[in-house]
């Protein structure tokens, strides 16, 4: 017998808490869980479960030592993960959150080592998605990482998610085709200001930002 695919469950504003009541409960069995974002659906584990963040690794095929990211749905929840907030994080933080901009900060102590990769940081993202802010508000933070498995294409629609991974997720939150495009910006703002991936916001409008503290990318930034 095949194995049972993922329900699939409707997103809509009137039935927000009873989803995302859903959702948490899922979470805390340990739970990965497709979620709308603005780009694609991404896979949502509980960032603080270990054996969830396990099995996310193994949903994705995830080769070892690339980080996972994690979307907040408000900015207080960030103090939960990182060490400091340095000050080009605050400059870019005021101008493009909530938006498609991932932040590397350097990472709280006990993190996993499957966010941070051993690497010391955490990326972060504030979505500015109204179905997956309405869900994380009530959720709390969750992981981001894109709903396929690694080397394969990023999924627009809940169907498309179901028909890749169904089998092994616990539950798929259907907004409608997500808009696509670009993935976010990620910036690293550990020490030297670097984009890690180009995306959504461009360089420019970064760089004009980080002038106003006359703090600059570094040259080297790809």
């Amino acid at each position: 017998m095949a194995p049972a695919k993922a329900m699939i469950e409707r997103y809509m504003v009137s039935t927000a808490p009873a989803l995302a009541d859903r959702v948490i409960r899922g979470l805390g069995e340990h739970g990965v869980i497709a979620l709308p974002t603005e780009s694609f659906y991404g896979l949502a584990v509980d960032p603080f479960d270990r054996q969830a963040l396990a099995r996310l690794r193994e949903v994705k095929h995830r080769s070892e030592g690339k980080p996972i990211l994690v979307l907040i749905g408000h900015g207080s929840h960030l103090q939960s993960f990182v060490q400091n907030v340095p000050p080009a994080a605050t400059a870019l933080i005021h101008a493009f959150w909530p938006g498609p901009l991932t932040i590397v900060f350097p990472a709280a102590g006990g993190l996993s080592d499957v966010l941070t990769a051993g690497t010391g940081s955490v990326g972060i993202r504030l979505s500015a998605w109204q179905p997956l802010v309405d869900l994380l508000r009530r959720v709390g933070p969750v992981t981001g990482t894109s709903a396929n498995r690694e080397g394969m294409p990023p999924a627009r629609t809940a169907e498309e998610v179901q028909h890749n991974l169904g089998d092994v997720l616990d539950l798929i939150v259907d907004a409608g085709p997500t808009p696509g495009g670009q993935p976010s910006t990620v910036i690293d703002v550990r020490g030297p200001i670097r984009i890690m991936r180009d995306g959504a916001i461009e360089r420019s409008a970064i760089a004009a930002q980080l002038a106003v503290l006359d703090l600059s990318l570094d040259e080297d930034s790809r």
